[in-house]
């Protein structure tokens, strides 16, 4: 069994802390998590949304309004920038958390990937992963 998921942002302004297992770990490709991260997509460990604990002044949120028309709240550090985690209404009241900035992320292994079909052409999807076009249905 996993033990608590801890985690923080580089700075160390900003800790995160569930006790709740991961419903599904998952690769996102979408656009968003692409320019959030700066990178070709994020890799993330879904937790109910209210079971995460945020310790730290400097914790901002950024809200934008997803594909299911519900607000998607990015959760980040103020002071560093990284991105913490993101929380999604519309995907079932999980929230994403960003796997690099756990503790110890030696146990997250990716079981899907979403918004396949927006992967950057020099970073493609993994083919050993079942892929989703967009978002599933949780």
């Amino acid at each position: 069994m996993m033990s608590k998921i801890r985690g923080r942002c580089l700075c160390g302004q900003v800790s995160y802390h569930s006790d709740e297992e991961p419903a599904v770990q998952i690769m996102c490709h979408c656009p968003d998590c692409q320019k959030q991260t700066g990178t070709a997509f994020s890799v993330n460990v879904l937790v109910p949304t209210k079971s995460i604990i945020f310790e730290g002044e400097a914790r901002r949120q950024y809200v934008v309004l997803g594909d299911t028309g519900k607000p998607v709240v990015r959760n980040f550090c103020g002071n560093c920038g990284s991105p913490l985690s993101t929380e999604m209404e519309g995907f079932g009241n999980l929230a994403a958390v960003k796997a690099a900035t756990l503790d110890d992320d030696s146990w997250v292994k990716p079981e899907i990937q979403i918004f396949s079909d927006t992967a950057k052409h020099y970073c493609t999807p993994n083919d050993e992963l079942k892929k989703w076009p967009r978002n599933p249905a949780f």
